[in-house]
């Protein structure tokens, strides 16, 4: 079939994006979905840091590649094998597809699948398959299996959980990125307990998230830190005890007076080694410093191991929130509904596709929330 995809053909693309366009918005063929696979109509598409680290080369892929990777969908046709979907059903989409069988999958880590992370790496599906073609017929790559940012695509059925409830599919769009990751991030990876203290630095939607899941994981204080008072307004309103921006000189040592020493868990979430750093400083005596960040993979940061020693620190990654989608998506969206966790306040603009490159400008910024593209359905 034809649709329409922003395609990404060169890295490193100068901002403005509006101007420089490093997505084009292209026709391309979509093959049927092969053994294992679904096809998709897409419903919106979230955008994220991930996808800016990919279109400014912090996480270099290979080009030309179709990007998006935070979104919902409905199914429109499955191939051979699938038996559990059909079409109509509402799916959010996940950007590690999981065997199931290799050895991180057994032990119930599914994020950190290794055929998974192979095929993504790779710029395929899971099964090794590319389904996206330009006019020519040469191969266009999959983005982490997902390719979100499209009309419709091919993925594979382990790329996707079933919704099952009432819920918006915009809104359902965040849990397969920025909730699954943030949220995960507190509840999964940290095991944020009742009582006690933590503080996020990093405001996007991750960020937002990390701080909501500390909340309903009944987390005393939590404090947030951005570079954009825009931010912290927002988090405010969403339950922050404590604000500071980024750039406050005496961050630090006001965080830790405030907290009496530091906080339990600290959370980064800006993908900056500046903002690791302080994470890691206003992190307690034995307490857990937790980042989620993706910084440039020549990033380095100075870890004093004395402290991680002589304090019993704990540092942390957390990738995809350290979740189990099919277990956990529906357990957020629960939460979601009964009030726990306030995603549709974190929403922000709604684009068209042909605005995907000016929604990345404003994610460029630091100015957006959780800006969606809306398909027409």
């Amino acid at each position: 079939m034809k649709t329409r995809a922003a395609v990404l053909y060169q890295l490193d693309a100068p901002a403005p994006y509006a101007e420089s366009k490093p997505l084009k918005i292209t026709e391309v063929s979509l093959d049927a979905p092969g053994p294992g696979e679904v096809l998709i109509k897409m419903q919106a598409a979230g955008l994220c840091h991930s996808d800016l680290s990919v279109i400014n080369g912090n996480r270099p892929r290979p080009v030309p590649m179709a990007l998006g990777h935070e979104a919902s969908g409905r199914v429109l046709e499955v191939g051979s094998g699938v038996t559990d979907l059909k079409p109509g059903d509402l799916v959010v989409l996940v950007f590690v597809p999981s065997c199931g069988h290799c050895l991180p999958c057994m032990e119930g880590r599914p994020a950190l699948c290794e055929p998974g992370a192979e095929a993504n790496g790779k710029g395929t599906l899971l099964s090794g398959g590319q389904r996206i073609h330009d006019a020519h017929g040469h191969h266009v790559h999959h983005h982490v299996g997902v390719s979100a940012f499209a009309e419709h695509a091919v993925v594979s059925r382990n790329s996707c959980v079933k919704i099952e409830a009432d819920i918006d599919p915009v809104e359902a769009a965040l849990f397969g990125c920025a909730v699954l990751t943030g949220v995960g991030a507190a509840i999964n990876t940290a095991r944020v307990q009742a009582g006690t203290t933590a503080a996020v630095f990093g405001l996007g939607g991750v960020g937002l998230c990390a701080m909501l899941g500390a909340l309903a994981s009944g987390a005393r204080e939590v404090i947030a830190v951005d570079l954009h008072d825009s931010k912290l307004e927002v988090a405010k309103s969403l339950g922050a005890t404590a604000v500071f921006n980024a750039r406050d000189p005496d961050l630090v040592d006001k965080i830790k007076s405030l907290t009496r020493g530091g906080v339990d868990f600290s959370f980064e979430m800006a993908g900056s080694t500046h903002a690791m750093e302080a994470a890691y400083r206003v992190t307690r005596r034995g307490g857990t410093t937790v980042t989620a960040g993706l910084p440039h993979p020549d990033a380095k940061w100075n870890l004093q191991q004395l402290s991680l020693v002589a304090e019993e620190r704990t540092v942390k990654g957390s990738y995809i929130g350290s979740c189990v989608p099919m277990r956990d998506i529906p357990r957020y969206i629960g939460l979601y509904q009964a009030g726990k966790l306030p995603i549709d306040k974190l929403m922000g603009q709604r684009l068209t596709l042909e605005e995907v490159n000016l929604g990345f400008d404003r994610l460029h910024a630091g100015e957006s929330l959780r800006d969606v593209i809306v398909f027409p359905q």
